[in-house]
């Protein structure tokens, strides 16, 4: 019987190569987090083996992506013991067409932003269906709070124009928890003008750890589509 091929599974894998073959010898890459992500990890790991790469060290955006890491033998090393980060590669919920992004579908987007943030280089590698024309528009804004403080930081975003909602676990009772141990509300604001200017509002709450507007980060986009049925990528 022969194996269905997902052709969307395959397009990430693509894109997520595309993104590891940027990787050079000698440095310091940012591993995100993600479907698309955990490819580019994998891919890295195939490049150490062949020796086709040497001496790159990984810096993990979140529990997955060193766990993944581990899995590949890629070395991992933590921000107080590297002074610069090359590259970045990391996935993205919505792009705009200035690059900006919004991030947190997995609850990681606040190690992310500090490492990518800290990247040379931020590579995005995403799938066509996450371009959009204004952020928000089909991703709600996951805000990282600590637990004290919820329910100011509700209130607090509703003075901003946001329906905030308390993100709750799947397959687990309960809210969804960080690698920090924070909790997450998710925002659905009807259309982000300035995404600049909301990041900062947000961040400026007392209680907010961080929010997941990416806003001048990033430097390329890698864009995974199927044309023809074949999986292609290309540079945004």
């Amino acid at each position: 019987m022969s194996q269905e091929v997902d052709p969307v599974k395959v397009m990430k894998q693509e894109v997520g190569k595309a993104a590891a073959s940027r990787v050079k010898s000698n440095s310091i890459v940012g591993l995100g987090t993600g479907s698309t992500s955990a490819y580019a990890i994998e891919y890295l790991g195939d490049r150490l083996k062949s020796g086709e790469l040497e001496n790159i060290i990984g810096i993990p955006t979140s529990f997955q992506s060193e766990v993944l890491a581990k899995k590949y033998g890629i070395p991992l090393a933590t921000l107080d013991a590297i002074d610069h980060i090359d590259v970045a590669i990391d996935g993205a919920d919505e792009v705009d067409p200035q690059k900006n992004l919004i991030k947190g579908g997995g609850a990681a987007h606040t190690r992310e932003k500090v490492v990518d943030s800290l990247a040379e280089l931020f590579i995005v590698v995403v799938d066509s269906n996450k371009l959009v024309d204004q952020l928000g528009s089909t991703f709600l804004l996951p805000v990282e709070v600590i637990p004290m403080a919820l329910a100011p930081v509700t209130r607090a975003l509703e003075k901003l124009g946001g329906v905030p909602e308390l993100r709750m676990g799947i397959r687990k009772d309960g809210p969804v928890v960080t690698d920090q141990g924070n909790l997450v509300l998710d925002v659905k604001f009807t259309k982000i003008e300035d995404a600049a200017q909301l990041e900062q509002k947000i961040n400026n709450i007392p209680g907010v750890l961080e929010n997941g507007l990416f806003v001048g980060l990033a430097d390329i986009i890698l864009v995974g589509e199927i044309k023809d049925g074949k999986p292609t990528v290309r540079e945004f």
